[in-house]
């Protein structure tokens, strides 16, 4: 089976050749800026959540000084209106349909504090929700902002050729399924469709997620939003816009994100009956002691501390110190965890799906070894490469030059410099004709032009480093000089520091399948069964999930430790497999960097985006973001959040103990309004301390080390 590369290289059957010289690998690239965001303060939920807790800051210490009611009376009311009026609005239009909600019940007890003096207690209350409401608008925002960001990637117009050949701009949302559309270089196409004519590299990364450019001609497919590179491409329209990849991206993302996961209905359920359980509660407790003759005042300080010991304070900081902390300590890390919910449901993930590509490796192209040929010397060869190279923009050309600077090589100049799709580039370097690119190519050209005969063995010397080199799963880059091979150098993608270890912790976490079987599982071209189709294939816990091509997939799998490998997959394969494993009842974590990564990470259980390279939808689609791209900690932040969601379980038993006594004893017998209040704020103080045990510098530690 052959396979072509970016600069055209056809791959070769394996074969021995000289042993590398190996090459130390250059500084990471610069990542590309982001596009703008919906700023903080430009949402109202996040103005009213700010006002709120402003005012809250500045009555509390009021409050507790014994200052007089009118220093932070004010101060509280101000608190209640700008926090409270939203979720309380929206808690009377669903009594209009019949319904009842968490938020209403809040704001209840709140105003039911405030009616018997605990003014504090009504605030606090009203703060948490105002700002998990204002956090939850801000990621719903930040979300749509990205899904137009990808929007904007496919042009807004296209040049397109009449019948006579003239040609015409019009918009992109205009073409028709076979209209033929000019792509100049360095444009991004307008459409899906298949070249006509032309040849060209395309950055297709933005779809499949391929390190390289690929090459294309007459009769390959091409995708909308993708970047042409050096040649220009006459391409027949082959989808209507809606209908094109990145629109079925956008399409698959807004999907996802509409789904509920099966906790978050069970969680609406239960608001339900347990608003309305406690609202009938607090109204018979009040209304049935009036028919039987009780004092009026009684009763309503009665019902009035049913109100405060049932409210569910401690249960909401039952949730959020352990989570919060969590997500504080990861931060300090380097992992930006999104939401408390985000948090807890990555201790949840029972398999992991990885892409390659910029997760398990680098994301950028790297000389690893230089193949001298023929007694060449390999510095000097190194050096002619990066002299010919230099001018070039494709970023194979960047890692040659990249390898010569890292090896402190003088570079000389070079004129007459040309580039040509497919085959690679030409100059003239201190006199000497250099040729930098696809074996496939220039060693067949050298053997037209001068004959087995004079330099047959040379020749046979130079296929075989390079059907050693593909074979390995990298990419192979001849350089001849004056018409003689001198060296095939080996480039490919690094993988990340780190990335075995963290595999194989990740597997120890999930431990959802048995090893059962030896070799490496490869699919290609996925679409609904997690099954490979082909080899030995084990149940892993941890799947590689990569648009590239087989060999590449395979190599970075072996150097990873990982056994299950799905290779070639467009972005709607990667969702297939998502879905596929969790219809049958497993909980993923999806972890990727591209665009065409995103669809899967919003369909996951729970995802996380490499961030220094990552893409803005990616980066916004996941939960959690590695902010320094550290692989590693990825299973670190797993097992944090496991730990978090153990405290969130003794938070729970602590506060619905405290609770079930408090109302126990207020409707049994007669609970004092300070004891209950103060029943009430210790549950809710020692859950809160008991969560930010999480904060200490050791619990990352701990989870790193478990």
């Amino acid at each position: 089976m052959t396979s072509t590369s970016s600069h055209g290289r056809t791959q070769q059957p394996p074969a021995t050749a000289a042993p590398p010289v190996p090459i130390a690998p250059p500084a990471t690239a610069t990542p590309p800026p982001r596009p703008r965001r919906t700023r903080l303060l430009a949402l109202p939920e996040v103005r009213w959540a700010a006002l709120s807790a402003l005012a809250f800051l500045l009555a509390f210490p009021l409050d507790l000084a014994g200052a007089p009611a009118w220093t932070w009376g004010p101060l509280y009311a101000v608190c209640y209106a700008a926090g409270g009026w939203e979720p309380g609005l929206a808690g009377l239009r669903a009594l209009r349909e019949r319904t009842l909600d968490v938020d209403l019940l809040m704001i209840v007890a709140a105003v039911g504090a405030a009616a018997i003096g605990q003014f504090l207690d009504g605030g606090l209350l009203i703060v948490i929700f105002a700002v998990s409401g204002a956090l939850e608008a801000l990621a719903t925002r930040r979300t749509e902002d990205s899904v137009r960001g990808l929007l904007d990637l496919a042009p807004s117009t296209a040049v397109r050729l009449t019948d006579g050949g003239r040609e015409e701009t019009v918009e992109a949302a205009a073409l028709l399924v076979g209209d033929t559309v000019l792509v100049r270089p360095g444009e991004r196409l307008p459409a899906d469709g298949t070249v006509l004519d032309g040849a060209s590299e395309v950055d297709q990364a933005t779809i499949t997620g391929e390190p390289l450019p690929v090459a294309k001609g007459p009769d390959d497919e091409v995708f909308a939003g993708t970047l042409n590179g050096t040649g220009a491409l006459r391409v027949r329209v082959g989808k209507d816009a809606s209908e094109s990849a990145i629109a079925r991206i956008v399409a698959m993302v807004e999907e996802a994100g509409r789904t509920k996961a099966p906790t978050q209905v069970f969680i609406e359920k239960a608001e339900q009956w347990y608003s309305a359980a406690v609202v009938v509660a607090a109204l018979a407790l009040f209304a049935l002691p009036l028919l039987l003759g009780a004092d009026f005042t009684t009763t309503l300080l009665r019902a009035m501390t049913f109100m405060i010991v049932a409210s569910p304070c401690a249960v909401v900081l039952a949730t959020m110190p352990p989570l919060l902390s969590a997500i504080a300590t990861a931060g300090r890390h380097g992992v930006l965890v999104k939401s408390a919910v985000a948090m807890e449901r990555l201790g949840a993930v029972t398999r992991v799906a990885m892409d390659k590509t910029g997760t398990l490796t680098e994301g950028a192209p790297r000389v690893t070894a230089v193949h001298p040929l023929g007694g060449a010397g390999q510095a000097q060869a190194l050096a002619l490469a990066a002299a010919a190279e230099r001018p070039s923009e494709h970023p194979l050309a960047r890692a040659v030059v990249a390898a010569a600077r890292e090896q402190g090589l003088r570079v000389p100049g070079a004129h007459d410099f040309s580039s040509t799709p497919g085959q690679g580039v030409h100059a003239v370097v201190e006199g000497r004709t250099v040729r930098v690119g696809s074996p496939a190519a220039l060693l067949s050209a050298a053997a037209d032009g001068s004959g087995e005969t004079r330099m047959g063995a040379r020749l046979r010397e130079a296929r075989a480093a390079a059907a050693e080199v593909e074979a390995a799963g990298r990419t192979a880059v001849a350089v001849l000089v004056d018409g003689a091979p001198v060296a095939v150098l080996a480039v490919t993608d690094r993988l990340r520091p780190g990335a075995p270890e963290a595999v194989a912790r990740l597997r120890r976490l999930t431990k959802t399948g048995s090893e059962a079987g030896t070799g490496i599982g490869i699919e290609a071209g996925f679409e609904a069964d997690p099954t490979p189709m082909a080899g030995p294939t084990p149940m892993a816990a941890v799947t590689l999930l990569t648009g590239d091509n087989a060999r590449a997939a395979r190599r970075t799998a072996e150097e990873s430790g990982i056994t299950d490998v799905r290779a070639g997959l467009l972005p709607q394969d990667k969702v297939a497999a998502v879905r596929a494993w969790q219809d049958g009842g497993a909980k993923v974590l999806m972890v990727g960097d591209g665009v065409n990564d995103a669809p899967a990470l919003a369909a996951a259980h729970s995802g996380v985006a490499m961030g220094r390279a990552g893409s803005d939808l990616a980066l916004e689609t996941a939960d959690a973001v590695v902010v320094r791209d550290e692989v590693g900690a990825v299973p670190t932040v797993v097992a944090l959040s496991r730990r978090a969601r153990r405290l969130v379980v003794q938070n729970l038993v602590i506060a619905s103990v405290c609770i079930g006594a408090l109302v126990t004893w207020d409707l049994a017998g007669q609970l004092p309004l300070p004891l209950g209040v103060l029943g009430h704020e210790g549950s809710t103080v020692l859950v809160g301390l008991n969560g930010l045990r999480l904060l200490r510098s050791a619990a990352w530690r701990q989870a790193a080390s478990a």
